[in-house]
């Protein structure tokens, strides 16, 4: 059921009634940011071992913490390094420190594609605000590792060694790329370039359907180099557009146009923001459900990590186009539903966690209507992102 006032829309999902604010409603990017930190400064008090990384709640409402090497062990500590960048506090540099410190062994790690997201967004944000050079060897070993799963007859990073699949690449790998492009930056290594650029250019050929979607999983042939299979892993189907996964190609080939200056890769970034923003399943707050088309809508979750990440991408995307201003009235919408009551959490509850109802993996019956730290991540990037453009002098 929808039902429909000037400025809210209520949608009744399952046993859960989900109503936003949107279209006239303000962004205030600093009080927002304010709320994240006071959520996360109530748990640095409650997560006292920092090798036991936050993830999301278990079925019970438990807590959820997890190792050094799950691929979401960077974005807990990335967001105490944002409300350092945010607040200038010693506080925050010191409790990040504290938890960055326990991912430095997965430097050596060459089993995952994620290191990316485990060293950028911890390592990496530490080493742009403090100019540590411990950081930046760190960074520049994973790197290095990263690339040992780079094959040159695919074209491609490989993902997963898990699974029926001969060589499977999914569309999130997008997001590891940023790494490579840093470490030839420092390292005037022109190694971790191309094969950044090689995988993105296989992606683009392979991944996106004719309306601008993304499968989730191309499997590769590793003799031959060609397309076994297009499926989804934690999307509703095959054919079916996952929400994060497209979230994912969006902010990676942002991405890869502001490290090239490659105007295709800008090109199929604006096109997944077309595709995403335009969709006639996007609700009205434009906090995506789970899957654009997963069966049970309008009486599906809804994932407000896929939002926040949208949010994030849309937001930088908006200083390389024509169509800038329609993205970031797209991103203050997103932002704005996703800073109401419907989806940030109360101070002190949701275990700690900043925002509230985001979906892992539904085919899997696992992390369902939860939260999920990368959301808190991309939604305190997206409010710093938004409160740095807000602030800059208009030009005359």
């Amino acid at each position: 059921m929808i039902r429909r006032s000037r400025n809210i829309v209520y949608i009744g999902i399952a046993t859960l009634t989900l109503c936003a604010f949107v279209v006239k409603t303000k962004l205030d990017a600093r009080g927002n940011l304010d709320k994240a930190k006071e959520q996360l400064s109530l748990s640095l008090d409650s997560y006292k071992d920092p090798l036991a990384f936050p993830r999301s709640t278990k079925p019970d409402g438990s807590f959820n913490g997890t190792g050094s090497s799950n691929w979401t062990s960077g974005f807990y500590p990335g967001s105490l390094w944002y409300m350092y960048e945010y607040t200038g506090d010693k506080k925050w540099e010191t409790a990040a420190r504290r938890w960055t410190a326990g991912l430095e062994k997965e430097k050596l790690n060459t089993r995952t594609h994620d290191l990316g997201f485990m060293l950028y967004c911890s390592f990496g944000n530490g080493y742009r605000l403090t100019n540590d050079p411990a950081y930046k060897d760190i960074l520049l070993q994973g790197a290095r590792s990263l690339c040992t799963r780079f094959n040159e007859k695919t074209g491609c990073i490989r993902s997963w060694d898990h699974g029926k699949w001969q060589f499977p690449v999914i569309i999130d790998n997008m997001m590891n790329l940023e790494l490579l492009f840093w470490a030839t930056r420092v390292s005037g290594d022109s190694s971790f370039y191309k094969i950044a650029v090689t995988h993105a250019n296989t992606t683009l050929k392979n991944h996106f359907r004719a309306d601008n979607s993304s499968y989730h999983v191309i499997d590769y042939d590793t003799l031959t180099g060609n397309v076994l299979a297009r499926v989804t892993h934690q999307g509703f189907a095959d054919e079916s557009a996952w929400a994060r996964g497209q979230a994912w190609g969006l902010y990676g080939y942002t991405v890869m146009y502001r490290e090239t200056k490659d105007k295709k890769y800008l090109e199929q970034a604006v096109k997944i923001a077309d595709f995403y923003l335009n969709h006639p399943n996007l609700p009205a707050d434009k906090i995506p459900y789970w899957d654009f088309n997963a069966p049970g809508i309008p009486n599906e979750e809804r994932d407000a990590s896929a939002g926040a990440v949208a949010a994030s991408a849309l937001l930088e995307l908006s200083g390389y186009t024509k169509n800038g201003k329609a993205y970031i009235a797209a991103a203050e919408q997103m932002l704005a539903s996703l800073s109401s009551p419907t989806y940030l959490a109360k101070p002190g509850a949701n275990n700690y966690f900043v925002l509230m109802h985001s979906v892992g993996h539904k085919p899997a019956k696992s992390e369902i209507d939860v939260p999920l730290v990368y959301a808190d991540y991309y939604y305190i990037e997206g409010l710093l992102r938004y409160d740095r453009m807000k602030a800059k002098p208009k030009k005359k």
